[in-house]
């Protein structure tokens, strides 16, 4: 009788047939023995899993192996070997390179000259560029005669003013200008600007020799303390 009316209520409600294949689907579903909730009490301990079914032990398919090491002894002893050998020519070539290339040279002489107003420092064998010399052309040789002071790898030789009969032996390479230096005039609420450049005329020589400074005495202990009292 009530399967009856279910199917007539069915029959009489306005729907589509996706719907009822929905429902009846639901309906199937419900009615499984292992879909239906279980709420076991708490102070039992009832299995979750449905009748005929047991827990059994997971044993892996994949067979173990030992493990193995990339390289036996023999072959590291091998690869240390190659290592070596590899490193010892890189490092009989960097010897050389260092043997080839030689020692910076000390400087064995230098000295303290005055050029017009200015003083340098001169080396034989640099050069060094002074304000421009009068009269003075290219590849000419000239003696600076006002030497300040004279120094070698053992010996000192003060000038009071200068060194007596020492002279430092130079020639011109080149007469030419100096870089460009700007000199901007302002004058504020005037309208004035004015913008100049500039550049200094110089000479460049090249330092020879440092002579004449043998005779003159060498400065010692005694007599820089004689100096200072």
């Amino acid at each position: 009788m009530a399967s009856a009316a279910a199917t007539l209520a069915l029959s009489s409600w306005p729907c589509s047939s996706t719907r009822l294949r929905r429902i009846t689907t639901h309906k199937q579903r419900s009615t499984l023995p292992f879909l239906s909730p279980i709420s076991p009490s708490p102070s039992s301990s009832v299995s979750l899993l449905p009748q005929g079914l047991a827990l059994s032990p997971v044993i892996s398919s994949r067979p173990t192996f030992p493990s193995v090491p990339k390289y036996s002894e023999s072959e590291a002893a091998v690869l240390e070997s190659d290592a070596e050998a590899t490193e010892s020519p890189r490092a009989e070539a960097a010897q050389l390179v260092q043997a080839a290339i030689p020692a910076p040279k000390r400087e064995g002489i230098f000295a303290v000259v005055m050029v017009g107003s200015r003083q340098y420092i001169v080396f034989p064998g640099r050069w060094i560029y002074t304000q421009r010399l009068k009269g003075a052309n290219v590849n000419d040789k000239i003696i600076l005669s006002k030497v300040l002071l004279v120094a070698t790898n053992t010996t000192t030789y003060i000038g009071k003013p200068v060194v007596t009969n020492a002279a430092v032996h130079a020639v011109v390479e080149d007469q030419l200008l100096d870089d460009k230096v700007i000199v901007f005039k302002f004058k504020k609420k005037k309208n004035y600007r004015r913008n100049i450049g500039h550049r200094q005329p110089i000479t460049r020589i090249r330092i020879i020799a440092i002579t004449g400074y043998e005779d003159y005495p060498a400065v010692t202990l005694d007599s820089l303390t004689s100096m200072e009292s």
